[in-house]
């Protein structure tokens, strides 16, 4: 208990050192930056802005609002890292998570390691950071690779001892973003595994890749059955990539794109008799079940 109070006591004082003008802090050489950087502060939440170099770009709602009622209960047990921008002023580095959990039940501070960083280290630390989460899709990974390889000038080779990742892991993850854009959104949604796409991309056009991306989903392709299918392609068999003829009338085909489209998830019309069918909406999770029903519903 002693050592807790004395750790609250320290982030206090340190907090009302950096709300000190006359002796801002601004570079690892400045007076009293030794006392600061590396160590754990209470900045105030107002005084902290997102960090635009962010590479993710989707937080999931319904696990925000658990991670914040987990914060109201324990408070923020790991501290968010920051940069340090201007007085009083700072940019969040890792841990945009625990900060947006946190102005939800508006919290006035946040526990943080303050860092001072340029642009490109601040890039950098974001995308290390990023990289190293459990719950990214493949190609968030692999669009962070590629940042770190253009806007920091990294090769591969480089970038495989930053990350702790084999070179041959990161250009198969690169090699994804190959694939046409519908394909690279079908393995963001979960349609497509990242074996499915390592194996697409051995198609070239684009309209193969996509006719036989559709060709996964409809039939429900494995791994292996998807190899088969492009090796097939690849001796020349147009039978691989070619959609299966159907007999659904054509009120029903010009029309199931939309549906897909306007619900953003791959939407399946089968066809019987006397122009009855069935209309089925995937979902992969609560918060998608929900968006869906608002699209529908439009509540």
């Amino acid at each position: 208990m002693a050592k807790a109070i004395k750790k609250q006591a320290l982030g206090r004082g340190l907090s009302a050192l950096l709300k000190d003008p006359e002796n801002d802090i601004q570079s690892a050489s400045d007076k009293n930056a030794d006392k600061v950087v590396g160590n754990i502060v209470e900045l105030d939440i107002t005084a902290i802005e997102v960090n635009p170099f962010q590479p993710r770009s989707h937080f999931n709602d319904e696990a925000l609002k658990e991670l914040a009622i987990s914060i109201k209960e324990l408070g923020v047990i790991q501290p968010i890292t920051v940069r340090k921008l201007d007085f009083n002023k700072y940019q969040l580095v890792s841990g945009e998570r625990r900060f947006r959990a946190s102005k939800l039940i508006n919290l006035q501070s946040i526990p943080a390691y303050i860092r001072i960083a340029n642009d490109q280290e601040s890039l950098e630390m974001a995308l290390v950071e990023n990289i190293q989460r459990q719950d990214l899709d493949p190609i968030e990974i692999a669009l962070s690779y590629q940042r770190l390889i253009d806007e920091i000038e990294l090769t591969q080779e480089r970038l495989s001892d930053r990350v702790g990742k084999k070179r041959s892991t990161i250009a198969n993850y690169l090699r994804l973003l190959k694939l046409d854009p519908i394909i690279q959104t079908g393995i963001r949604d979960g349609f497509l595994s990242m074996g499915h796409g390592r194996t697409l991309v051995n198609i070239e056009k684009k309209e193969d890749q996509i006719a036989l991306y559709e060709k996964i989903v409809g039939q429900n392709l494995s791994v292996r059955e998807t190899e088969k299918a492009v090796k097939a392609y690849q001796n020349g068999s147009n039978t691989a990539v070619k959609k299966p003829k159907t007999n659904t009338p054509e009120f029903i085909s010009k029309e199931i794109g939309n549906f897909s489209n306007r619900l953003a998830v791959k939407v399946d019309i089968k066809h019987t008799t006397a122009n009855k069918g069935k209309i089925t909406i995937p979902f992969t999770s609560k918060e998608e079940f929900e968006r869906i029903k608002k699209i529908i519903t439009g509540e």
